[in-house]
This record gives C-alpha cells, sequence and structure tokens, in this order.
C-alpha cells in the first residue's frame, strides 16, 4: 500500500493509516480533503441519511463559453467526481435527532455556488422549517460559479432569505466550515448560522490572500483567513477536529432541541 505525503508538514504516512485517521494527518492535524459521501458517513447514524432535490441538475442556460463550454465542464466535473452537483442535501439523523444535512463538496467544480446550490440550500431550509427539525450545513466552495454569470450571484440573497425564515420559525441552524469556504458562499448562508463551526486551519475569507495582497499591494499576516484568526476576531464560535464533528453536533443538538 502506497503512502500519503501530508500537504503541511511533509511528513509520509501509511494510506491506511491516513484513512483511518479521517483523512487527518497524525503528526501536525493537517485536515485533508474528504469527499461528501464520506463526510455523511462519518456525520450521521448509521443508514439514516435519505438524499432529496437529488433531481435538480446544471445546465448550460447562458450557452456559456471560456475556453471550453459549461455544459462540456459540467459533464467532465460529474464524471471526474462521480457527484452531481456541489452539495447534496437529506434528510438524516445524527445521535438521534432528526436533521435536514447539506454536505458541498469541492471536487465538483470548486464547490462553486450557482443556481442549483442555491435551490438546494433552499430545499433544505424548507425542509427543516416544514419538519420543524434543525438544518446542518458542511461548507467549501471557491465562491460563485461564472458560467452562471448574474443568476450565480442571485443566490447569497435567496440562500440568506431562506435562512432568515428558518430563524423567523425558531429553528436552529448550524454550519460547519471546511477548507477552503470564500467567495459568496462565505458571505451568504454560512455566515448567518445560529453557531458556526470550522475545522482546524481551514480557509474562511471572501477573497483569499493572494487576491488580497495583490489587490492592495501591501503584506498580509500570514494567518489571514484561517479558522485560528477567525476564532480570535470573533467571525467563528468553535474550532473543532474531524474527529470529533459528530459528538459536538450531539451536543449542540441537545442543548437546541431537548
Amino acid at each position: 500500500m502506497s503512502n500519503i505525503i501530508c500537504k503541511s508538514c511533509k511528513k509520509e504516512i501509511e494510506e491506511q493509516d491516513f484513512n483511518l485517521n479521517l483523512n487527518v494527518c497524525p503528526y501536525c492535524n493537517f485536515h485533508d480533503y474528504i469527499d461528501m459521501h464520506r463526510r455523511v458517513e462519518i456525520t450521521v447514524d448509521e443508514g439514516s441519511f435519505t438524499e432529496f432535490a437529488d433531481e435538480i441538475i446544471s445546465y448550460d442556460f447562458l450557452n456559456f463559453y471560456d475556453v471550453k463550454q459549461y455544459e462540456e465542464r459540467l459533464k467532465e466535473a460529474r464524471f471526474k467526481s462521480g457527484i452531481s452537483e456541489a452539495i447534496i442535501t437529506g434528510n438524516a439523523k445524527i445521535g438521534g435527532y432528526n436533521v435536514t444535512l447539506g454536505v458541498m463538496d469541492f471536487s465538483f467544480l470548486g464547490g462553486s455556488m450557482g443556481s442549483v446550490v442555491g435551490e438546494r440550500v433552499k430545499r433544505a431550509a424548507e425542509n427543516s422549517i416544514k419538519n420543524n427539525i434543525p438544518l446542518i450545513i458542511f461548507s467549501t466552495s471557491g465562491g460563485a460559479r461564472m458560467q452562471e454569470g448574474i443568476i450565480s450571484l442571485m443566490q447569497m440573497a435567496k440562500t440568506v432569505s431562506a435562512v432568515n425564515r428558518l430563524r423567523e420559525a425558531k429553528i436552529p441552524y448550524f454550519c460547519i466550515i471546511t477548507n477552503p469556504t470564500t467567495g459568496g458562499v462565505s458571505a451568504s448562508f454560512v455566515t448567518v448560522a445560529d453557531i458556526i463551526i470550522s475545522e482546524p486551519g481551514a480557509l474562511f475569507c471572501f477573497a483569499g490572500p493572494r487576491v488580497v495582497e495583490q489587490t492592495i499591494k501591501k503584506s498580509i499576516p500570514s494567518d489571514f483567513g484561517l479558522a485560528e484568526r477567525n476564532l480570535k476576531n470573533g467571525q467563528i464560535d468553535l474550532i473543532v477536529n474531524r474527529k470529533d464533528v459528530r459528538q459536538k453536533l450531539v451536543n449542540l443538538l441537545t442543548l437546541f432541541v431537548s
């Protein structure tokens, strides 16, 4: 079995140990990428997840072309990632509590938010209101999906409005930030959660460090946008290791629901 090289400390890790440790480096605690299906598996009660809104998929309604046709990019993304969109939504149980769950995946066009991601988030919020159950979303995104133009930007207002209706119904909403969460996603439904949790070292900002430095023509702090700095500045509520996220959600559900 081949070894994994940690992207942070560059140490070799046996692949089996890396997988058993949920794609977290045992030496430096670097939290590497994990796909949405594995995320669901380690978070919810076994066999409790039932997907919905999977019939809604993106298409090239603007006939958008950059280096290649948007429709071709969608086909490639579905083939390479094995998923239909950048977010999966469904009903689940966590510690016996009924919840609506949304999990984003960076492997599908950088987790970008287009019309389908926005619609699935909206339907997830509506499902929570209909069934009076908490909403939990795991976020990761590079921002808005440029191939859908202004429609992608409109999803910011759409998702925030959906969360506002959730708040009016007094239903809890928790968001778990994973690396990276940036752009329109970070500036919309992620930042209006009742409790915002982050995995260690996750990049959480609107514009990334490189873009900010190029814009302001000045150097920025080495920890710019990282979870630890966001916690210090009050942008997030908790930093929780991946292996502890499920139990932390159970504790929060016990406080907010019981």
